[in-house]
């Protein structure tokens, strides 16, 4: 049993490597829904008003302080910062769902984004994996684009009203043609 654990512990970068999905929402000219409707805690626990992302696009991302792909903290600052004046904005959900790859509390998390210089506003931990544990808010992006993470650094591109319309994977670079031209595209129709 050791030994397998062991070597599914070894592949599991690998098969995260495989995670560069890009998946559309099909939209409809009336929000399907609200994620924020969900009630959200930040990193310390406190309830977060269900109005604070009203009106902003957003990127959900899922996140880990002892990933490979951890460094995408410093591009997901840099896109927050770009597009912050304009009514977007980077949100946070620790996760410690793949390869146990976020065991720490609320200090440690922070001090990891701090590291890079991340200042963006972070949730408390979450499950994202389907499950009892999984979270209301992971539980309706599912719904709504049939696709979850595979891996730390998935990304959610919501729309103003709080639909989501992308799925971006882990391995997509948050500064990506592919992210960005979508930012840019929503934040023009605001």
């Amino acid at each position: 049993m050791i030994k397998l654990r062991a070597l599914l512990t070894s592949l599991l970068p690998f098969l995260s490597a495989c995670d560069s999905r890009i998946l559309d929402v099909p939209t409809s000219k009336e929000p399907t829904m609200n994620i924020y409707s969900n009630p959200m805690h930040d990193v310390h626990g406190v309830q977060i008003d269900k109005n604070a992302f009203a009106g902003t696009v957003t990127l959900v991302v899922n996140l880990a302080s002892k990933c490979g792909l951890t460094p995408q903290y410093k591009d997901l600052q840099t896109l927050h910062e770009t597009y912050e004046a304009r009514g977007f904005s980077i949100v946070g959900f620790p996760c410690n769902d793949f390869g146990g790859q976020e065991p720490g509390d609320a200090n440690d998390i922070l001090t990891c984004a701090i590291g890079f210089g991340a200042n963006f506003p972070i949730m408390e931990k979450v499950s994202v994996i389907e499950g009892d544990s999984q979270c209301a808010l992971y539980r309706d992006l599912f719904r709504a684009t049939d696709a979850l993470p595979e891996w730390n650094f998935g990304k959610y591109l919501i729309d103003e009203h709080g639909t989501p319309v992308a799925f971006f994977g882990s391995r997509l670079d948050p500064l990506s043609e592919e992210i960005t031209s979508r930012i840019e595209e929503l934040l023009s129709n605001n």
